[in-house]
């Protein structure tokens, strides 16, 4: 048996293995319902993970990006908003740092860049 809260709607919300204040009723484990909200729930965070996996890849397009207008001219480093040039410049650091770590990690085994 599980906890579960429903909207006004009496849409599942949340489900707990303890009861919790804003439980508004029980269900099998199981019950077709939870283990359908149960798959819908996983769906969304396997969607939301590749989500933020193309935000990272597209946070390092962008970082070559302003390097290259930058380096042709473009663009100034100094025409870019503070916090912005701090950001750019803790990564490079980061980067750096790690680029000579690489050789000791097995640059095949441990693609961090």
């Amino acid at each position: 048996m599980v906890y579960v809260q429903r909207d006004t709607a009496g849409r599942l919300l949340r489900v707990e293995h303890v009861a919790f204040s804003e439980m508004t009723e029980t269900l099998a484990v199981e019950d077709e319902e939870l283990h359908s909200w149960l798959a819908l729930r996983e769906d969304v965070h396997e969607r939301l993970a590749k989500l933020k996996d193309s935000d990272l890849e597209l946070v390092r397009v962008l970082e070559d990006l302003v390097d290259v207008l930058v380096n042709r001219g473009v663009v100034r480093y100094t025409d870019l908003p503070e916090a912005a040039r701090e950001k750019l410049h803790k990564r490079a650091e980061a980067r750096a740092k790690l680029e000579g770590l690489s050789g000791l990690l097995g640059d095949e085994e441990h693609k961090f860049i």
